[in-house]
């Protein structure tokens, strides 16, 4: 069994020239642990509730409540500092108000773990376990990280979030050069800022609802405009999309939009969010029949593949499967389902599959087209 991680001693900060002092010490360069506590259960964007940072066997809690860290960690700007996370989406995100493009050169454990054949989605505790023989107490996962003061029990698990981080890292970038996959694990990084720190809402977000892809085209762009309206109002508001407009209730209101407001208001009943001016917004905002340039504008939901595209997607998961194999990457890794289904009712290359996957796959995949 691994060893139980003894707590390191961390220093707490509480202003920003402490933290930009202890952020001195990157100079021009270095590796910089680091790791986000955060609460989102009843807001849209997440709630900053704390940064634990790593640096040379130094630790640091840094509260973000006591102060506003503005453009404190403009040092993870530089390309010589590598900034280490695990399974950085959402403290990308979270940390998107300070850093908007995120830290210059992100180098995300669990990503690379994937591509030295430990599989997807290891848990950072996993990791640990594998690859320092340490086990992390993870009694504190649940915890209410907004509260003050925390306690010594969460100050620990926080803390115990990016001691071993600089230790991963250096096994993981060896086993990656090992392997010759360096840059592919940095293009996959750099993927998931892009994506982590996007500020707009989705462009398509109908994409997402495959049961609506046979609905006629105007019922798909009326239900891209409701999502659309979801999206920037839950923002507007700070709320979940969920306390707005239910997913069910989205596409029904789609597919038989209310002929007066009594009507949204009764069908809208029990939405927590939705109060009477944004009832009023979306009333008005379903009135205006759908155009030509507003279907024009709205992607087709791609449909389920059947008959012949059904078995050309056999033959390209086969084919995906085959050749992770034979680099000994994780098949979901190299090209997910989803990204299979959609290229192959479409025949259009998917974004998802640029980069060091286009080499690898686009030809395989395009001769395996339905004719």
């Amino acid at each position: 069994m691994p060893l139980l991680s003894s707590p390191p001693q961390a220093d707490w900060i509480g202003q920003r020239n402490e933290l930009e002092q202890w952020l001195a010490g990157l100079s021009s360069s270095g590796v910089l642990a680091l790791d986000t506590e955060f609460m989102r259960r009843n807001t849209f964007y997440p709630q900053f509730a704390l940064l634990q940072l790593g640096l040379k066997g130094r630790y640091a809690l840094v509260d973000p409540l006591a102060f506003e860290i503005g453009n404190a960690l403009q040092p993870l700007d530089n390309a010589n500092v590598i900034t280490v996370m695990h399974s950085a989406s959402e403290d990308l995100e979270t940390l998107s108000p300070h850093l908007p493009e995120g830290p210059r050169t992100l180098f995300d454990t669990q990503i690379a773990a994937a591509f030295v054949g430990m599989g997807l989605g290891m848990s950072y505790r996993a990791l640990v376990a594998e690859l320092v023989g340490a086990e992390l107490d993870k009694g504190e996962t649940r915890s209410d990280w907004l509260q003050r003061p925390l306690t010594a029990s969460q100050r620990e698990y926080a803390a115990l979030d990016v001691v071993h981080l600089e230790t991963v890292y250096q096994q993981l970038a060896e086993r990656l050069a090992q392997r010759d996959r360096t840059s592919w694990h940095a293009e996959d990084c750099e993927r998931l800022k892009r994506k982590s720190c996007q500020r707009e809402g989705d462009p398509q977000p109908q994409l997402a609802y495959r049961g609506a892809a046979e609905w006629p085209p105007e019922q798909q762009a009326l239900l891209r405009r409701i999502l659309r309206w979801r999206d920037a109002t839950a923002r507007l508001l700070d709320k979940p999309r969920p306390w707005l407009l239910e997913d069910a209730l989205a596409l029904s209101l789609a597919q038989q939009p209310p002929k007066h407001q009594e009507e949204l208001d009764r069908r809208c009943a029990g939405q927590r969010a939705l109060r009477s001016p944004q009832r009023a917004d979306l009333f008005e905002l379903m009135q205006p029949p759908v155009s030509a340039e507003e279907i024009a504008s709205t992607n087709p939901i791609p449909p389920i593949p059947q008959g012949k595209a059904k078995q050309a997607l056999a033959g390209m998961k086969q084919c995906v499967d085959t050749l992770a194999t034979e680099l000994d990457l994780p098949a979901g890794l190299l090209c997910s389902r989803r990204v299979l289904e959609e290229f192959v009712v479409t025949a259009q290359w998917p974004d998802a599959l640029e980069g060091w996957r286009h080499g690898l796959l686009h030809d395989r995949l395009t001769g395996l087209l339905p004719g």
